[in-house]
């Protein structure tokens, strides 16, 4: 601002300056993704300062390889201001840059490597990406992911009289409870970037090395995190170690019934079995830390957007925001998405989907192999 008076700037000066071409600007003008708010004296339409602060926002984004529908979910977040969303996106790509990075060095020392003679053996060339499905799907989490109360007093029940309480595998942090002293443990740094202002602190590390003493804590828990632990025996025993209590809420793998009583996976994604080979079924896992198994219920209006959250609503899967925020349309692959979402979108169309599971209707709730393992 100059004399009182805010610089507005063209959208051809915004065009240049931020090197995109002017049809971009006019499509994020026509979806309501950034639109100019000002007028030049000649009665152009013209780009605020608050307008080109939201534009390198969403310029940003892109540039991290994300949808816009993703993007306009999180830059219209009512739960952060500027300064908490400018500090979320620094931390994403800072997590970029450093990937990047640890990319280079690991192939440098590949090269290196192969001119001695030497090749490196799979678990190394791989091991640089171990995060690597978090990242992708985790700048997706605060679009759809968030804290489903019904669910979440379940899990706060089972923490007893637990004061202290260390959260592994914590993502966001969306089922830490509010009123314990909380420590997370969270691999991701793109899922520690997002975490809220205010939020419990946040350990790097992994759940099967976890850099803690013998019974440091009143209680572990973890949330539909276990599924993605490179071990889970040996994560779910290392909890054990450091808390006296254990509280874990996951899906029962080894139940196929589930996989056909929901009827995204039966009728549309019946790659989602394949995922689940060769993971040790809940019960073994139960056993392991010695642990009670209850089955958990998921509300027709579930606010946590995970897999089966959308049961009575499937509308919500031909969103792209919603897929993008759980790890299975990832890891299926974008053939085996596009051809269930097509089919999905045909039988809402014709009214098959409706015909099939006119039963869900009468239901608040489903039993779809959701457990709460407490220990």
């Amino acid at each position: 601002m100059v004399g009182g008076v805010e610089e507005q700037l063209t959208v051809g000066r915004v065009a240049e300056l931020a090197g995109v071409t002017v049809r971009t600007l006019h499509h994020y003008d026509q979806i309501g993704l950034v639109r100019p708010s000002a007028r030049t004296a000649a009665g152009y339409r013209a780009y605020s300062a608050g307008d080109v602060e939201r534009l390198r926002e969403v310029l940003a984004y892109r540039r991290l390889g994300l949808g816009l529908r993703e993007i306009a979910d999180l830059v219209d977040d009512p739960a952060a201001d500027a300064v908490a969303r400018l500090r979320r996106l620094r931390g994403l790509l800072v997590e970029q840059r450093d990937r990047a990075a640890a990319t280079v060095t690991a192939i440098d020392r590949e090269l290196k490597a192969r001119a001695m003679g030497i090749r490196t053996t799979p678990e190394d060339q791989l091991r640089v990406f171990g995060t690597q499905l978090y990242d992708t799907i985790g700048s997706a989490y605060p679009a759809t992911r968030r804290t489903e109360p019904r669910i979440a007093a379940r899990v706060w029940d089972a923490l007893g009289d637990a004061r202290t309480v260390l959260n592994v595998g914590a993502g966001t942090g969306s089922y830490e409870p509010p009123d314990r002293d909380v420590t997370a443990v969270e691999p991701s740094a793109v899922m520690r970037a997002q975490r809220p202002a205010g939020a419990a602190p946040c350990v790097a590390a992994a759940a099967e090395k976890l850099p803690f003493g013998d019974q440091s804590f009143d209680a572990a828990m973890a949330f539909s995190t276990v599924h993605h632990w490179q071990d889970p025996m040996a994560g779910l025993r290392e909890m054990r170690r450091v808390a006296r209590r254990v509280v874990v809420f996951t899906h029962d793998d080894s139940d196929a019934g589930w996989r056909h009583r929901f009827w995204l996976t039966r009728d549309y994604l019946p790659e989602a079995a394949r995922l689940v080979a060769g993971r040790p079924p809940v019960n073994e896992l139960a056993r392991a830390i010695g642990a009670r198994m209850d089955p958990v219920l998921i509300p027709w209006d579930c606010a946590d957007g995970f897999f089966e959250a959308y049961w009575r609503r499937p509308e919500a899967y031909l969103e792209e925001r919603v897929r993008r925020a759980t790890s299975v349309w990832t890891r299926v692959g974008p053939e085996a998405e596009r051809r269930a979402v097509n089919a999905l979108r045909e039988d809402l169309d014709s009214g098959r989907w409706a015909e099939r599971n006119r039963d869900l209707v009468a239901l608040d709730a489903a039993e779809l192999g959701l457990r709460l393992l407490v220990a």
